[in-house]
């Protein structure tokens, strides 16, 4: 990688110029693969200590998007396990996000035990990609057309994987359709994907999602999504209940319904019931009061 200049990201490497390296285009960018942050950053930053900076250098982001005309970093990615709190993991994130904030690098972490860049990153970064274009007006309504224009990119309506009308980029219809498909075969004690989503003040946004495996028992899916100087084209918030039910999908898919770990009704109710209680510490408060009750 190449310098980009004396910028507001003047710490910052862009991205070779002929785009070697990357693993896919997408909409004027380029994503490649996991780069340590010594590799994106050229030299210690001011205000980060040498033992920081020597910590962090080393560590890795699984998916790094450029800007294809200039090679500027847009947002470095994580998908994976949360680490434990207290852990050597969780320091060494802490320092990396620090090392970034003083660079201005912009972070986009997906916190999932399911979830993983090599099979899920791809179908992420796109997805982000197009939301952000969205919103930004690149793939917007025409001029004049007031009622598309109240349409997120999370609401365009049009022909779903199973040949009904819905949201076409809701990134758990495919879940939703295999559940009916499970339902249908006796595997499920229910067809329906069921979801909350909240945003911690302090904290990131996050989503649940989970289906009905038994009558007293579900499969239940969290997954976290925290936007460090980024945003998604979507409510972090509402992309994290959708990443929770490709969970749930991927776990169908892999383990089949006999073969994964159940959470009891009444347990996720009281969880539901929990999270409910402490609506004064999320961001608008709590909208699913209806799931608390078993």
């Amino acid at each position: 990688m190449t310098s980009i200049g004396s910028d507001d990201r003047g710490w910052l490497r862009a991205a070779p110029a002929d785009g070697g390296g990357a693993l896919f285009s997408r909409a004027g960018h380029r994503v490649y693969p996991a780069r340590r942050l010594s590799d994106l950053v050229q030299g210690r930053p001011p205000g980060v200590t040498g033992s920081q900076w020597g910590s962090a250098s080393r560590a890795a982001f699984d998916l790094v998007v450029c800007a294809a005309d200039t090679g500027r970093p847009v947002v470095a990615v994580e998908i994976g396990p949360v680490p434990p709190a207290g852990s050597a993991q969780q320091r060494a994130e802490r320092l990396k996000d620090a090392v970034s904030a003083a660079v201005g690098l912009p972070v986009l972490r997906i916190g999932s035990p399911t979830l993983r860049a090599g099979e899920h990153g791809r179908r992420l970064v796109e997805y982000v990609i197009d939301a952000r274009n969205f919103a930004a007006g690149a793939a917007g309504p025409s001029a004049g057309d007031e009622d598309s224009a109240a349409v997120g990119f999370r609401d365009i309506l049009g022909r779903l994987p199973d040949g009904r009308s819905g949201p076409v980029n809701d990134l758990g219809a495919l879940t939703r359709a295999a559940a009916v498909e499970a339902y249908v075969a006796g595997r499920l004690a229910d067809p329906i994907v069921r979801g909350l989503h909240v945003r911690w003040a302090d904290g990131p946004a996050q989503g649940w999602s989970w289906v009905q495996v038994r009558p007293d028992a579900c499969l239940v899916e969290r997954v976290s999504v925290t936007e460090h100087r980024f945003f998604c084209g979507i409510d972090a918030d509402r992309l994290a209940e959708d990443l929770a039910a490709v969970a749930v999908g991927e776990r169908l898919r892999t383990a089949g319904a006999d073969g994964v770990e159940l959470v009891r009704r009444a347990e996720l109710t009281a969880q539901i019931a929990a999270l409910s209680r402490r609506r004064d510490e999320l961001v608008g408060g709590f909208a699913f009061d209806h799931l608390c009750a078993d």
